[in-house]
């Protein structure tokens, strides 16, 4: 006789177990972190436990499974080549962005490849995802189930290669009493789907809502269970997003994909730097580009940066794909190692395209677009800014110099400003690299 199921209700944060809910955790004192959980008793063991057979790596047979490529270039390339079978995905993304469009789009080249496909829809209706379907135009002969109820979805993708959920947080199961899109509901049916992934081979796309933080919404251990995470990025007001992985074991993280938002869906965008360059008007002041890796891909991005007289009060210090507090700091040094005060100004930064900096590769061309813009006079259009700032007004190397050099030669740049110990030691055909020990002898380089 199996053992009665019983619930729980688990604290998110620190673990703790309820017996049943209330609004404050009684072990980490915080609120509104107790969610539902079945937990089954272990049954009493009728033999003494014995150690199992160990094995050696070097002796396990057998090799990677063939990936299985959906021909959507950039969707393969962040996940490291193809879906392998029996891995599971979680896509997440602002509402509207995308994810059920590119999804569809996933299933439907599959299913012309050959693979049964299963696509569960939790939010939409069978007419709206036809409507959809017949806009995207190659994706009619996928199988569709407009089901919440998750013992039912799986008792139907028995014989399915891909199962596709939109999304997480519609499904539920019948054994806890928690609405769906509670913290119990999608962690147990994440990991029930995880276990079906794995025990038959079927891969598994489940869609995440985010949360207004920008996370996907849910336990953080949603994103522990499956294999790859990938976040959909990108203004709505734009025509192209960003697909970017934050953990794939199956590949690199930080790999981006680029599409553009058409009428017949998403389309891949082969070089993002002409992209993110395209409309770049060389002769304004307070624009540079810099070179970041994406992953193993070095993307090339224009930051705009514009300092104002204020109009009132204190001064504003606006970033739009950039910290804040690294802003901050940036103004700072300026304002102490090369004598430009913002103390009247108003600062707006902005990384065109959507994206955001996150490495520190882009001080040298944050630096650079905002003395532009105090002295109004333009960086030379085919300059490049790579490196990072220190306290000292020094600056410092990175990583990788010499696949951002050639990325920014495709793109027609001709001279690179870079640290001094940074330059490399064998030169990059179609550009040169110029080191500067600080930001004065840049600025020296530059405007005198």
């Amino acid at each position: 006789m199996s053992p009665k199921v019983r619930t729980v209700y688990r604290c998110t944060e620190c673990g703790a177990e309820h017996a049943r809910w209330g609004g404050r955790c009684d072990g980490c004192g915080e609120w509104n972190t107790l969610g539902e959980e079945i937990s089954t008793p272990a049954a009493k063991p009728t033999i003494p436990p014995r150690g199992a057979v160990t094995l050696r790596l070097a002796d396990i047979a057998g090799s990677e499974s063939e990936r299985w490529r959906t021909g959507i270039a950039e969707f393969d390339f962040v996940l490291g080549g193809g879906i392998v079978p029996g891995s599971m995905v979680l896509v997440g993304g602002e509402p509207g962005i995308g994810k059920s469009t590119l999804l569809l789009q996933v299933a439907g080249r599959l299913r012309a490849a050959g693979h049964a496909v299963l696509y569960v829809s939790g939010e939409e209706s069978p007419l709206q995802v036809k409507l959809r379907a017949d806009r995207l135009g190659d994706a009619g002969d996928v199988a569709l189930l407009s089901e919440t109820n998750l013992e039912t979805v799986l008792a139907t993708a028995t014989s399915a290669e891909l199962l596709v959920i939109d999304s997480i947080q519609t499904v539920f199961t019948a054994d806890l009493e928690g609405a769906p899109g509670n913290v119990g509901q999608v962690r147990e049916c994440a990991a029930r789907l995880m276990r079906f992934a794995k025990e038959t081979g079927t891969a598994v796309i489940v869609v995440g809502h985010v949360t207004k933080g920008g996370g996907i919404a849910g336990p953080k251990t949603l994103e522990h269970i499956v294999d790859t995470v990938l976040y959909f990025e990108g203004e709505q007001t734009l025509d192209h997003r960003v697909l970017r992985a934050t953990k794939n074991r199956f590949g690199s993280v930080d790999e981006i994909g680029v599409f553009r938002m058409t009428q017949a869906g998403l389309m891949t965008v082969p070089n993002p730097s002409e992209l993110f360059l395209g409309d770049r008007l060389s002769t304004a002041s307070g624009s540079a580009v810099t070179a970041l890796i994406e992953g193993t891909r070095p993307v090339l991005l224009e930051i705009q940066a514009l300092a104002a007289k204020a109009g009132f009060g204190t001064p504003q210090r606006v970033a739009t794909g950039y910290d804040g507090r690294r802003l901050a700091l940036l103004l700072a040094v300026l304002d102490k190692r090369a004598g430009l005060s913002f103390a009247t100004l108003d600062v707006f930064v902005n990384v065109v395209g959507g994206l955001r900096v996150a490495e520190p590769a882009g001080d040298l061309a944050i630096v650079a677009a905002l003395a532009s813009s105090v002295y109004d006079r333009p960086l030379p259009p085919d300059a490049l800014f790579i490196g990072e700032v220190g306290l000292g007004g020094e600056v410092r190397p990175i990583s990788q110099v010499e696949r951002r050099l050639a990325e920014a030669a495709k793109m027609g740049m001709r001279r690179a400003f870079l640290a001094e110990r940074a330059v490399p030691s064998r030169s990059v055909p179609g550009i040169s690299a110029v080191g500067v020990p600080s930001i004065e002898a840049l600025f020296a380089r530059l405007f005198q």
